[in-house]
C-alpha cells in the first residue's frame, strides 16, 4: 500500500468570533495523502476547505494538532527549519488576478522560491525560469512581460510555474480554476494532471465542482462545517456515495448525456453557523434521515468499506 506524504491528525484551528468567542473552522480532522495522488477536497462555500489547504502548509497556524509531511511533525518547525521544509510545500492559489505582484515581471515571480528557497544562483534561476515557462506553455520569452499582460488563464499558469519552481513534493490547489472560463479550465486541469503524473507530485485540489474534481482526482474527501465527513475512491464515490450530504452534493451536478435521468436532493435550510453549531451530528439539521440518535450522538469517521470511511449513523453504503 502506497505510504502518507501527508498526515493530519486531530487538526483544530479557530479564528476569533463575537463578543471574544472562538469560531471553530476545522473540527479535530484526520486526514491521510498519499504519496503521488491527487486528493479532492469538495463542499459548500464555508466549509473550511481553503482553511484546510493553508493549515496544511501552515500558512495558517492550528490551534492544536499534529501535520506530518515525510514523517517530520510540522507543527514544531521553527525559523530556517520551517523555511527550509516549506519549499517542498507549495500552493497555487485560487485568484490568478490577485495572487502575482503587478509590478514584477513574470521571470522574477518565477525566480523567487528558487533565490530565496534553494540558494540557486541568478544564471541557475534564469535556466529554471525558462524551462518552467516552457513547461507550461508560455514560453521563455514571456519572462520580460508583467501580469497585466496576460489572460486569467495564462496568470494562472504562471501561478503553476511559481509553485514548481521550488521543485515541491506536495502542492494545494485551491480552487485553481473556479475564476476561469470552462475551455480554459480544462487546459489548466490537463496540465496538472499531467505534472502529478510526470513529477511524481502529490496534490491536494479543492474545488466546489464534483466534475471537475471527477476529471482529476485519484480520491475524494467531502468537508462539511470543518468536518471531513466522507473519504473514498473516484470511482466508488461517483458510484454511490456514502453520506447523505455527500449524496446531495453529487445528485446538484448537471447531468450532460442525453437521455439520463437523476433525482434531485435539495438540502434544506442553511449551512450552520460554526460559532453555535447543532449538537450531535452537524448535519443532522438538514438531514433527510437524520434519527434521535444523530441528536443525542456525534459520529466519528470510521471505514466502512475497505478504502472508504464515513462519519455517518446511517450510511448510506454499508460493509454488509
Amino acid at each position: 500500500m502506497t505510504a502518507a506524504l501527508i498526515q493530519a491528525r486531530e487538526l483544530r484551528v479557530e479564528y476569533p468570533g463575537r463578543a471574544g468567542g472562538r469560531v471553530r473552522a476545522l473540527r479535530d480532522v484526520d486526514l491521510d495523502i498519499l504519496q503521488g495522488e491527487t486528493l479532492g477536497l469538495v463542499g459548500e462555500s464555508g466549509c473550511g476547505k481553503s482553511t484546510l489547504g493553508r493549515a496544511l502548509l501552515r500558512v495558517i497556524e492550528p490551534a492544536s494538532g499534529r501535520i506530518e509531511f515525510d514523517g517530520t511533525d510540522l507543527t514544531r518547525l521553527r525559523g530556517r527549519q520551517l523555511r527550509r521544509t516549506r519549499a517542498e510545500l507549495q500552493m497555487v492559489f485560487q485568484d490568478p488576478f490577485g495572487s502575482l505582484n503587478p509590478r514584477r515581471r513574470i521571470a522574477d515571480i518565477v525566480a523567487e522560491p528558487l533565490l530565496r528557497a534553494r540558494g540557486a544562483t541568478r544564471a541557475e534561476a534564469a535556466k529554471t525560469v525558462a524551462e518552467l515557462l516552457d513547461l507550461v506553455g508560455l514560453g521563455a520569452e514571456s519572462g520580460g512581460r508583467r501580469p497585466h499582460e496576460f489572460s486569467g488563464g495564462q496568470r494562472q499558469r504562471i501561478g503553476i510555474a511559481r509553485a514548481l519552481a521550488s521543485s515541491p513534493q506536495f502542492v494545494v490547489a485551491d480552487e485553481a480554476v473556479s475564476a476561469l472560463d470552462v475551455s480554459i479550465q480544462a487546459q489548466v486541469l490537463n496540465l496538472l494532471s499531467g505534472l502529478v503524473r510526470d513529477r511524481g507530485l502529490t496534490m491536494l485540489f479543492i474545488s466546489h465542482d464534483l466534475g471537475v474534481v471527477r476529471h482529476i482526482a485519484d480520491r475524494i474527501a467531502v468537508m462539511y462545517l470543518g468536518q471531513i465527513i466522507e473519504i473514498a475512491s473516484r470511482d466508488a464515490f461517483f458510484a454511490a456515495p456514502a453520506h447523505p450530504y455527500s449524496r446531495a452534493l453529487l445528485t446538484s451536478v448537471p447531468v450532460l448525456r442525453p437521455g439520463e435521468k437523476r433525482e434531485q436532493e435539495v438540502l434544506e435550510g442553511e449551512l450552520p453557523d460554526p460559532a453555535n453549531p447543532p449538537e450531535g451530528c452537524l448535519f443532522r439539521t438538514r438531514c433527510p434521515i437524520a434519527t434521535e440518535a444523530c441528536r443525542t450522538s456525534a459520529p466519528g469517521l470510521r471505514e466502512i468499506t475497505p478504502g472508504r470511511s464515513v462519519r455517518c449513523h446511517l450510511p448510506l453504503v454499508t460493509s454488509e
